[in-house]
């Protein structure tokens, strides 16, 4: 998702009410927050230049990819219904399964 389709989706109902909730008591979901740190991402280097990419950015890059990759191997929900928490839930972390 581009960082402009994944600031709409987490300014959606359905983005805060899917996933696990952080241990704060904020209220937000871990996958939430995610998104808005893939939205720093993006928006920091547009082009995508590597050499442009911090240490943290990188960590947090490889954080999505794995859960992203687990989670669509652990449930075809994801593709199949868009109404289900697995797609919403991955959504947050920046990833479209109808997409993909």
């Amino acid at each position: 998702m581009s960082a402009k389709e994944l600031k709409g989706w987490l300014g959606s109902d359905d983005s805060t009410g899917s996933g696990w909730s952080k241990d704060d008591g904020s209220g937000e979901t871990i996958g939430h927050e995610s998104g808005r740190k893939i939205i720093k991402i993006l928006s920091a280097n547009p082009q995508k230049d590597p050499q442009k990419y911090s240490a943290e950015q990188i960590g947090h890059m490889r954080k999505v990819v794995s859960y992203c990759k687990r989670h669509l191997a652990q449930e075809e929900t994801a593709k199949r219904n868009t109404d289900s928490k697995s797609y919403k839930s991955l959504k947050n972390w920046g990833h479209d399964a109808l997409k993909g």
